[in-house]
This record gives structure tokens, C-alpha cells and sequence, in this order.
């Protein structure tokens, strides 16, 4: 018996320009073809260039006449995101959503980016903080809504202030939360900022639940050669309708948060069923560990630190 997953209902997103990261697979590529289909120009930047091209092909099998293309990313290397940045600047086009969906997660020992961060939270949080930056002036070109998908993980654990990048002792679940704990304060900041600053975008964040995506399955390039235990368990239960969710209903927050005339800047919005694991989209109660402003600021002045790029109306350094 198939699974019947709840649906959205989105807005015409004609001459809309949408900027989706992680559309090479699971969440990411079900988001950049829902906003296909209601009419918007999807940009996919990916890592993969052979999973960006058979994407690229998903998605117009899916919407016929799709207004899609690819670009080359690697959120684990600052030099990659600084050359998205250019090219898209150079373009000088106005972009009206900006997803940050692209994530790894829980490699089994510790791993790096190309600048020396650990993994996960190089590349969830720290890649995406320079993402945004340097895109700055064509999202305020777009009056553009940034919606960043953070986890349940948030919702647990701290950051490791004293040790960021997990030299001393790595736990990979906890450095997971952690960077999606920073994430979350920096897209709730994005947004203070944004209304004190006068740049005319919207920020808020999606969690897709639970869900059997592609974060714990088998992935040889971060060291994991089979599927873990976790995400059998979740194919199961999902297979099922049992509380967890559907790879497709996991799309719905954040397609809600980005296109969504009821969601709003600084909102946090989620799955509506038990333990908000699976079901549809609705607001949230913000997680205690996203509640902090001062945290907040902190995060956003370190990433600035680590990652050499500030926020400014015109081409960041």
C-alpha cells in the first residue's frame, strides 16, 4: 500500500529566481522541483557534477519545460563559495528565495574542509554563512526570503566554544547539533540584522523532521561504507506511517518558510504531528537553543572571524 504524504499548496513563483544548495538528491531536489513547478527559476548549485546533471534531468522529467540549471558548489571549501558568489554577482540578477538545505552528517571520525574546519560544521553552518554574505547584495536586490534548514538535532547538545572544530575529542552526533545550532542562530540573526540594517530580506529556518533521506545512509566520500542502523529503522517506520515522515512531506517546511505568504522573518517552522518528526508544515515553538540573542551575535562575529567574509551592501572581501 503506498503511503499518502500531506501536500502545500504554493504561490505563482513566476519570475522568481530561487537559489536551492543540496538539490542534487533527496529533500533538496523534491524543494527545486516544487518551486519548478509553481513557476520560479531554480538554480541548483552542487558538489556532484554527475548527480547535478542526472538532478538537473529529474527535474524536468517532473516539470516538463522547468526553468532550471546548475552550478558548481563545494560548501566544504571557501574558495568554491566564494566562486558561486562571483559568478552569480557577475550575473547580477536578483534572487528572490535562498534555501540553504546542503548538509552532511555524523561522519565516523573526524573529517575536515579544505580550510581546516571540522566537517559538519564547516560546511552546515560556516560555508552557508559565507554563502549568504557574499550574496548579500542580490538578495537585497530581490528583497529575497533566506529560509535555512536546520535539524531536530538543534534541539539538543551545546556549541563547543572551547574547542569549535573538535580537535580534542570528536563526537560526531554532537558536533552535528553544534553546527546546526549555529545555523539556527545565525538565520534568526540574519533576520535582526536585516530589519535593524534596513536590507529589505526575510530569514527564518525549517526542520523536515525525520525522514529516510540520503544524511545516514551509506556516503563513501564521508567514510560511511553502509547504511547505519538509524535510517533503516526510519525506512521502516516511514514505510509504515508510523511518526516519522516521508521523504516528500520532509520537503514541506522548508517550501513553506521560502514561499509561503503566511511564513515570516524569524519564524521556525516544521512538521505539525506527533513529536514533530513527520506530517505538515506549521510553526514551531523556537528550540531553547536557538532563544539567544547574545549567542546569536557571538556565533555571527566568529563566523566572520573563521571564515574572512562580513556582510556589506556592496562585493564582500
Amino acid at each position: 500500500m503506498t503511503r499518502k504524504s500531506p501536500d502545500l499548496t504554493l504561490p505563482d513563483l513566476s519570475g522568481r529566481r530561487a537559489v536551492v544548495t543540496g538539490a542534487s538528491d533527496g529533500i533538496g531536489l523534491g524543494i527545486a522541483a516544487r518551486l519548478a513547478a509553481a513557476g520560479a527559476e531554480v538554480v541548483m548549485p552542487v558538489r556532484n557534477p554527475r548527480k547535478g546533471e542526472s538532478a538537473l534531468g529529474e527535474v524536468r522529467r517532473r516539470v516538463p519545460g522547468a526553468n532550471v540549471s546548475l552550478r558548481a558548489l563545494d560548501l566544504s571549501s571557501l574558495g568554491s563559495v566564494a566562486a558561486l558568489g562571483t559568478a552569480l554577482l557577475d550575473e547580477d540578477r536578483p534572487i528572490h528565495l535562498l534555501i540553504n538545505n546542503a548538509g552532511v552528517m555524523t561522519p565516523p571520525e573526524r573529517q575536515t574542509t579544505a580550510d581546516g574546519f571540522e566537517l559538519q560544521f564547516g560546511t552546515n553552518h560556516l560555508g552557508h554563512f559565507a554563502l549568504v554574505a557574499r550574496l548579500l547584495p542580490l538578495l537585497r536586490a530581490g528583497r529575497a526570503r533566506v529560509t535555512s534548514q536546520i535539524s531536530v538535532a538543534a534541539n539538543s547538545n551545546a556549541i563547543n566554544w572551547s574547542d569549535l572544530n573538535w580537535e580534542r575529542s570528536y563526537d560526531g552526533m554532537r558536533a552535528y547539533s553544534q553546527s546546526k545550532i549555529a545555523f539556527g542562530l545565525f538565520g534568526l540573526e540574519l533576520d535582526r540584522r536585516s530589519r535593524a540594517e534596513g536590507w529589505g530580506i526575510t530569514s527564518n529556518l525549517s526542520h523536515p523532521g525525520v525522514a529516510p533521506t540520503s544524511l545516514l545512509a551509506a556516503r563513501s566520500e564521508i567514510g560511511r561504507d553502509k547504511d547505519t542502523l538509524g535510517v533503516r529503522v526510519i525506512r521502516g517506520l516511514s514505510a509504515r506511517g508510523i511518526l516519522v515522515g516521508t521523504v516528500e512531506s520532509a520537503q514541506l517546511p522548508a517550501l513553506y518558510a521560502a514561499a509561503s505568504p503566511d511564513a515570516k522573518g524569524g519564524g521556525f517552522y516544521g512538521p505539525k504531528g506527533p513529536g514533530h518528526l513527520g506530517g505538515p508544515p506549521a510553526e514551531q515553538k523556537l528550540y531553547s537553543r536557538l532563544a539567544g540573542a547574545e549567542e546569536a551575535r557571538r556565533v555571527w562575529q566568529v563566523s566572520e572571524e573563521l571564515t574572512g567574509v562580513r556582510f556589506a551592501a556592496d562585493r564582500p572581501g
